[in-house]
This record gives structure tokens, sequence and C-alpha cells, in this order.
């Protein structure tokens, strides 16, 4: 059964005066074909898709258009859920394959999109057709989910601008497009000033890291021309070297780097503390036009919190409780660096050196050696397993090429029920590369959808990490934290792809708070505890 047989197309697939070899950011009819998309698709395709969003707004706020779910919120949603996943795959390979040519593409079309999300969300007309309906005799028909949808449009409405006027609307504006600027601007800074530290190093002065690491930085040198090791401030690197790397001037040197990268002490170029100064400036700015003291009442009206002061109550309380053990743990952990390690004064790139060492000398316990038992084969296998013993569902590998993947390692997955229907399918893109953005993060590429029409949609989750590739032909090897950050980010996949509402603004993560969205990546954590769970994963 191929990856597309029930994902049946929908009737507006392909937008009118397009196919799919002119521009594959305006094919909807199947599964996202990454792999096809050049810098030179992005911004007409964008430029296409706002033109359609704005042609429906148009036919939703017209004077003569009744206010009803049928007229507004269903003909809207089709066509801005077309440019929020072209907009979805541009953005998802510029953090995942990022080039100079596709980051130049994704600025050219950023400012256009910002303005036109934020012309949305202000917009008094569409305003005005939401308020008639939420008075209607209609609304008290809906079902509560769409009540629910509903009432947060408003709110976002009110929190987007749409009761500004005037000059305050022109600026608020001007504060979406430039902190839209900046914020993209803040990742690249972060991603070029990461890529552009090496650390070149003879054999005399890498005693104690792990063979894979050494193989992996020897051929990074080989690249390079140089003789040695060639370490790198991406994850798979830099966290065992300050884990396991007995030369203290290393380990400092890779400290520094790591932490003062697009930092106000290296390249100015790439310094973020003048995008950092800017942006709360602008957030502080962005708050007192919309009536809010500061920007953390403004951030918390879409959530649970009630207010700042209780988020700064809960972490106080939290940080009083814990400190106790953690100044004890810190203690130990000096008392040990000085007596076994020559070390009397414990640094910052000491901290993970020293506890590997202690947890090696208290507990039996090697990260390094519990690496060996999680394979990453062994671990994914696990993880299906369990993920299919707990929800009724099977997992099973799809031909990633139908899916247009981005990537060589790149797989796809199927989720069906227990009838072999299809539910979802995921893409997993698990190792670290130049070009990608770090940290570990779940996307969605579509949503589950019961769209216009009665065609069912169903949905697609993206799971990133970046975790050290396999070596010579071997499987990667995950360490514990590895395997948490796993099973984290596929209990936000299956948030995702295992919601039954049919909404498109309520399904699966949409319309969730965002200090609830947690919760489902959480509770799959703690499976990575569960010797039951442990046993299947090695």
């Amino acid at each position: 059964m191929s990856a597309q047989d029930h994902a049946q197309p929908a009737p507006d697939a392909v937008l009118p005066g397009q196919t799919v070899k002119h521009n594959p950011l305006l094919d909807f009819s199947g599964l996202p074909d990454y792999a096809q998309v050049r810098p030179e698709h992005v911004q007409p395709a964008i430029s296409q898709l706002i033109a359609e969003a704005r042609q429906a707004l148009a036919q939703a706020t017209d004077p003569s258009t009744p206010a009803r779910w049928e007229t507004v919120v269903d003909p809207l949603s089709v066509a801005t859920e077309r440019l929020s996943r072209a907009w979805g795959m541009a953005s998802h390979l510029n953090a995942v394959a990022d080039t100079p040519a596709l980051r130049e593409a994704f600025n050219a079309a950023l400012p256009e999109i910002t303005e036109f999300w934020t012309e949305l969300g202000a917009d008094a007309r569409l305003y005005a057709q939401y308020k008639r309906l939420h008075a209607s005799l209609a609304f008290t028909a809906l079902s509560p989910t769409r009540q629910r949808i509903i009432e947060h449009a408003l709110r976002d409405f009110r929190l987007g601008g749409a009761e500004l006027q005037g000059a305050d609307r022109q600026r608020y504006a001007q504060i979406q497009e430039r902190s839209a600027a900046l914020a993209q601007r803040f990742s690249e800074n972060l991603l070029d000033a990461t890529n552009a530290f090496t650390l070149h190093a003879q054999a005399d002065a890498v005693t104690g890291i792990p063979d894979d690491v050494l193989h992996t930085a020897q051929d990074e040198a080989a690249k390079a021309g140089k003789p040695g090791f060639l370490f790198t401030l991406h994850q798979p690197c830099y966290f065992p070297v300050m884990q396991y790397a007995q030369g203290r001037a290393l380990r400092e040197r890779m400290y520094r780097a790591y932490v003062s990268r697009a930092s106000e002490l290296g390249d100015p170029a790439l310094d973020n503390s003048p995008v950092m100064a800017e942006l709360l400036q602008l957030r502080d700015e962005e708050a007192r036009l919309l009536g809010f003291a500061n920007f953390a009442e403004l951030s918390l009206e879409p959530k649970m919190a009630d207010s700042p002061e209780a988020v700064e109550k809960f972490l106080l309380d939290l940080a009083r409780r814990a400190r106790p053990y953690a100044e004890r743990d810190l203690r130990d952990l000096r008392s040990f660096a000085a007596e076994h390690l020559g070390l009397p004064e414990l640094a910052a790139w000491d901290i993970a050196y020293a506890s590997e060492r202690l947890r090696e000398a208290r507990y039996a316990y090697s990260e390094q050696e519990v690496r060996q038992y999680f394979t990453e084969p062994q671990v994914l296998a696990g993880l299906f397993d369990l993920v299919q013993t707990l929800f009724g569902i099977r997992i099973r590998e799809d031909d990633a090429s139908s899916g247009g993947a981005w990537h060589p390692e790149v797989a796809l997955w199927r989720v069906e029920n227990q009838q072999g229907e299809l539910i979802g399918q995921f893409y997993t893109d698990l190792h670290a590369r130049p070009g990608k953005r770090s940290g570990a993060w779940m996307d969605d590429a579509r949503a589950r959808w019961l769209r216009p029409g009665r065609h069912l949609q169903t949905p697609i989750a993206l799971l990133t990490c970046n975790f050290a590739a396999p070596v010579d032909g071997k499987p990667a090897l995950l360490t514990h934290d590895d395997v948490q950050t796993l099973f984290h980010e596929f209990g936000h996949g299956l948030h995702h792809l295992l919601t039954q509402v049919d909404d498109l603004s309520a399904s699966g993560i949409s319309g969730v708070e965002w200090d609830a969205v947690e919760l489902p990546s959480q509770f799959m954590e703690n499976f990575c505890w569960e010797w039951d769970v442990l046993q299947r994963l090695t």
C-alpha cells in the first residue's frame, strides 16, 4: 500500500494556472514534495497564495455575506490553510536545509507574509463578521468546539490590533514586520556563528573523548585538508567533548566558544545583542499599544496562567524547594573534583566532565557505555511498540521518496488504525548536519481537517532532532538524554496525529494553550524510566 492510498487529493488540490512541475509549493494533492522545492519557487507561490487569501477575505467580509460559519470561516480557512502549508514547507526547509539562496528567498517573502497575517488579524470587517456570528442564534447551534474557535478568534482579533485606530494601528503593523525580521536574523546569526567555529587539535589533546566522536572529528579534519581532529559546536560533538575530554584547556576553549556564540564577544556581524535589545523594546511597545502594562501580561492572555505574578510566584516557590538540593549536589561535586580530579576550583567548563566522573565513581554508570545499548533502530522499534500498545495503533515505515524527503537520512512513517486505515504520517529527521538548526522540535506539515465538502484530510508531522549520525555503517547510538528527547518530541507528534477533532483551528496542537501543550510530550518522557520499556529499547 503506497503512501498516498488514503490521502486522496482535495477538490482544489492544485491551484488554477499552475501545475505540479511549475511549483511544488502550489501542489496540495498529497504529501508535500520537499525535494522539488527550489529557492525560486518561494516568492511566486507565496504571492499567489496571498492573493487567493485576499480574495477569500474580500468575499467573507462583503456586506452581502451572512455571518455564518459556512460563509465566513470555511472559505477563509481553505485559502489561509494553503498559504500556511506552503509557507510551512519553506520555513521547514529553511530550518533543516539552509543555503544562501534559500535564505535569501525566504527573507524576501517574509515581509509580505508577515504583512498579510498582520492585516488579517487586525481586519475590522472580519472582526465585525465574527462578532455578528458570536451574537447570532447560529452561534448557539454550533458545536462546543466551533464555539471555542469563535471565542478564541475574537480574543486574537483584540490581541492582533483589530481595535486599534489610526497611527497606533499603523505602528502595530510596523512592529510585527520588524519583529519577524529580527527573529529570523537571530536564528540566522546563531546558526552562522555555530557553523563558523572549528577547533583543530592533535592526538595529545583529545584523551578521553569517545572513539565515535574522534572518528567524526578526524573525518572533518581530513575534509579540511588538515591532520589531527577538527571539533565543532554542533551538539553531537560539543557535549561529548565537554563530558569526556581530559584536557581542561580544550574544554575551556570549546565552552567559551559555545556560550559566546552570536554575542558581542564574537563576530560583530553576528552579534545578537542589539537584536535582542530591539526585540525587547518592540515587545514592550506592542504590549502598551494593546493596553497591557508589559509584554508578560500580553503573553499570558492566551495561556492558562492568570498573571505574571502567579508565574513568578510558582517559579520562586520551585526554586526555593530545589535550591537546597542543588547546593548540596554542587558541594559534593566540588569535593569530588578537588579530591579525585585535581580541580580545587571548579570552573563552568569542568561541570559536565566532573559530573560524568562522579557518576562513574559513585554509581558505576557511564553514559558513553549506556549508548552502546541504545541503538537508534532498536529505540525507534521499542518506542513504536509502546505507543502501539498504549493507543491501539500500528506504525510502519513508508516510502520517503513518495513524500519528497529533503535529505537521504529522512524517513517517512505511517500511523494506521487496527483495520489498516491511515490515521496520519510523520517524517523523522534525527541527525545533526551543517545547515540544520540545532535543538529538537515537532512541527506540523498538515493538520487533520474535515474540509468543506466532507473530505477528511489526514495529519502529517515533522519530528526533528540533532543526534549523532551513524559511524562506519553502524547504527547511530543514543544517550539516555537522546532517548528522552525522542520520546518528548514523539509525544508532541502523537498529540498532532491522533487528534479526533475535525475543525482545523482546534485540531491537534492548534488552539491549545502553550503552557498546556507540553503535557503529552512530558507524559511520554516518563516511560524512559520504566524498566519494561527500557528492555524494549535495548
